[in-house]
């Protein structure tokens, strides 16, 4: 009995231990790939998203045709006003943080905690990370992946980059992506060229661009504007550098 104990504790740790070196094996390789493909992304442009892709799915589910209106600009292509907006509206401690708004994430546990409207915490650098490296949705395993990405980002790429990657990639309407996009859809102009009004409208539909407008702007959404447009005023010196 005890040679018969022996001999399936010495088989369940075999087991246990092959299990361990496969999954040691693939967290491995997740971090090598989750690296380099960060860091490709420093100096390559990403071509599509999972975002764009899922989008395009759903059309199709609808009935509707493929809608994919982006065009990658650089970013000193962009107009000051527009990079301003962004970061009133999404992310006012974006050139101080290292990724994550601690009293931003607090304050949005809090308000979901009380049962009010859900309120997302996320910076400039979480939404890049999950638009350009994940998938759309709210579950705890892509928050979790949307950390992981965050902090490469943060260390890879200068915020500059996180900055146009983020104003190349965002969703701005139905079938639009990018700064570029919008100002060409919205106000027949380039990205370059967005008044300070512009850029504040654009930035306050953020949140549900599907939703929301440049085009018939809400009450809500003008009062939107008016604060980001405000908050532009305010910004900080080291803001304002932003070229």
């Amino acid at each position: 009995m005890t040679k018969k104990r022996m001999s399936k504790g010495k088989s369940g740790n075999k087991i246990l231990h092959k299990i361990s070196g496969i999954i040691s094996r693939i967290l491995i390789w997740f971090i090598l790939v989750s690296f380099f493909w960060v860091l490709a992304y420093r100096f390559i442009n990403p071509p599509i998203t999972l975002l764009m892709i899922t989008r395009n799915i759903e059309r199709k589910s609808d009935g509707k045709s493929f809608k994919l209106e982006k065009e990658w600009v650089d970013f000193d292509q962009i107009s000051k006003n527009m990079k301003l907006a962004a970061v009133c509206a999404e992310d006012q401690k974006f050139l101080k943080h290292m990724g994550f708004d601690v009293k931003a994430i607090s304050n949005a546990f809090k308000s979901n905690e009380q049962g009010k409207s859900i309120k997302g915490g996320s910076t400039i650098t979480q939404q890049t990370a999950k638009n350009v490296f994940l998938w759309p949705g709210r579950s705890w395993l892509r928050k979790g992946f949307e950390a992981y990405f965050t902090l490469l980002i943060e260390i890879l790429w200068s915020k500059e980059r996180i900055l146009e990657v983020y104003l190349n990639v965002i969703e701005m309407g139905d079938g639009i992506y990018g700064a570029e996009a919008a100002a060409q859809a919205y106000y027949n102009k380039s990205s370059s060229k967005l008044t300070r009004s512009q850029a504040a409208m654009i930035a306050a539909c953020f949140p549900n661009p599907r939703r929301w407008t440049p085009l018939k702007p809400t009450r809500y959404i003008r009062h939107k504007q008016q604060l980001i447009l405000r908050n532009m005023r305010r910004l900080p010196l080291e803001y304002k550098q932003i070229p």
